[in-house]
């Protein structure tokens, strides 16, 4: 709608309409030099968007120089505005307190976020299964140097903060168990406090949370950077699925590395109950050995396995996706890393107190 100003000497009112663009603001100009000198009014009702140069021009006449004369504003001013009161008092101006709104808009405002980010999640892990099934056909699409980079990074190079992290749990509680249970002289059963516990929770639970707070910030810092980088467009305009490319190696490489980690933490978690049994209880490596095969079961050492490649999918998945969302900035960056790193270890507990009830369920 073309810009017009038309003053109405009745009413002393000037009327503007339309869209106020640079172009116009000779016009407007004209039309509030021309204003009388006492009390007027400037109607917006029908006037459209404004150029900040035209709205500065509307912002100063509102400012007239005679205090005695005035100029009231009628409809919605110029979004400018908010720039110009604060520029005028040197950015000391508060920022408008926010409408007061019941608890039930703000909870379903918070159950449309959920909804869309869990629907987002979904579409993303559909869109991966379409890629697996997609490229487990040819060994090539599969990316084989990739997937041994990615489990050596994320599995062998891991070992040694995981045994050692394995190994001082482990102690801890030996230390405990041995503590609360020498009341009751059964002390020995402190063996299969420790071994129940790491092979079935404590090792693979432990390593799952160290893989997310390692490798999970990583794979959403690395891809993060290249969609900074604009590298992630450009595999997309080569024709290339950045799903196939960077996606798939990463989620099948933690998924095959998380299991022979969970097996180096049993075994450290292992060694550190019988070290401390050693020199709490005074208890042979025979007869720890012994008390160790009576106090574990055929399936204690798979209810912990079963879980790690679950894990290391869950991890993996949340630091790419999380990754693949970074936009704009390295604050966005570093935003969503520690989104990827807190999501990661919460959906990993989540899960395996659903392993814990699913086990309890079949008496596993």
């Amino acid at each position: 709608m073309a810009f017009s100003a038309e003053f109405d000497s009745a009413h002393a009112c000037l009327r503007l309409r339309g869209d106020c663009r640079m172009a116009d603001a000779a016009t407007l100009s004209s039309a509030l030099a021309a204003l009388p000198g006492r009390d007027v009014t400037i109607d917006l009702t029908c006037a459209g968007d404004w150029d900040i140069g035209s709205a500065w021009l509307l912002y100063a006449a509102t400012k007239p120089a005679d205090a005695g004369h005035g100029v009231t504003l009628e409809g919605q001013p110029p979004r400018h505005f908010e720039y110009f009161d604060e520029f005028e008092h040197g950015g000391s101006i508060e920022p408008a307190p926010e409408p007061h709104r019941r608890w039930l808009a703000r909870f379903g405002e918070f159950l449309l976020v959920r909804g869309a980010e869990s629907a987002e999640a979904v579409r993303f892990g559909g869109r991966m299964l379409v890629t697996l099934a997609t490229v487990w056909r040819s060994v090539k699409r599969l990316r084989l140097p990739s997937i041994v980079r990615h489990t050596y990074e994320t599995g062998v190079q891991a070992i040694p903060v995981v045994a050692v992290i394995a190994f001082l749990i482990s102690v801890i509680s030996a230390y405990i168990g041995a503590q609360q249970l020498r009341p009751f002289g059964a002390e020995i059963f402190t063996v299969d406090l420790v071994a129940i516990g790491v092979l079935r929770e404590l090792g693979v639970l432990l390593t799952a949370i160290m893989v997310a707070g390692r490798t999970g910030s990583a794979y959403a810092a690395e891809l993060g950077v290249m969609k900074l980088n604009d590298e992630v467009d450009a595999l997309e305009s080569m024709g290339m699925d950045p799903f196939e490319v960077l996606v798939l190696p990463r989620v099948i490489g933690l998924v095959i590395a998380m299991p022979l980690l969970t097996i180096v933490a049993d075994f450290m978690g292992i060694a550190g109950g019988g070290v401390m049994t050693r020199v709490l209880i005074d208890l042979p490596l025979p007869q720890f050995l012994a008390r160790l095969d009576e106090a574990v079961a055929d399936t204690t050492f798979w209810a912990g396995m079963i879980k790690a490649p679950v894990f290391g999918a869950i991890i993996a998945l949340t630091g790419t996706r999380r990754g693949l969302e970074v936009r704009e900035s390295s604050r966005e960056l570093g935003r969503l890393t520690t989104v990827a790193v807190v999501q990661s270890i919460f959906l990993v507990i989540f899960a395996d107190a659903l392993f814990a009830v699913f086990y309890l369920q079949i008496d596993f």
